[in-house]
């Protein structure tokens, strides 16, 4: 005797929310300008290009960018008096950062460390754990930046 069983459908593949990406990060910094350093929290919410960067440092918040794909982005920049919107990352100056065109490229930088000028001097289990760039400043003088995450 053959025993017939009906045929099962297999679950349903769920589309899962890509999962935000947070980081908190000690930075380094030498150029023109002078040298610095101090914490850059990062918030990358791949799904929406929602973007919250604050670099901190000297006691102060020195940078904020804040936004999303749909509505645009702000970068603030207190000492510099610069206060600037425009409807992509790449509209954008965002001092200490190579050009980052969106909020994906913000996120492969890094996750992966990738991005003119970037090298990935050490790498953890969940990436890079430290980054060196070293690109032109907007005068066009020579700037480099460290960045070890501290938290993910």
């Amino acid at each position: 005797m053959i025993l017939m069983l009906p045929l099962l459908a297999p679950p349903p593949i769920q589309a899962t929310a890509p999962v935000p990406f947070r980081a908190l990060y000690g930075w380094g910094y030498v150029g023109a300008e002078g040298e610095g350093q101090g914490t850059l929290a990062v918030l990358i919410e791949p799904g929406t290009g929602k973007v919250v960067l604050e670099l901190h440092g000297l006691g102060e918040r020195l940078v904020l960018l804040t936004g999303d794909a749909a509505a645009g982005y702000r970068v603030q920049v207190p000492r510099q008096k610069l206060d600037a919107s425009g409807p992509t990352l790449a509209s954008l100056p965002l001092p200490f950062l190579p050009h980052v065109g969106s909020a994906e490229a913000l996120r492969l930088l890094l996750t992966e460390g990738r991005g003119a000028g970037v090298k990935v001097t050490q790498r953890g289990a969940h990436g890079p754990l430290k980054l060196h760039y070293v690109g032109k400043d907007p005068k066009g003088q020579e700037e480099q930046v460290w960045l070890t995450r501290k938290e993910r």
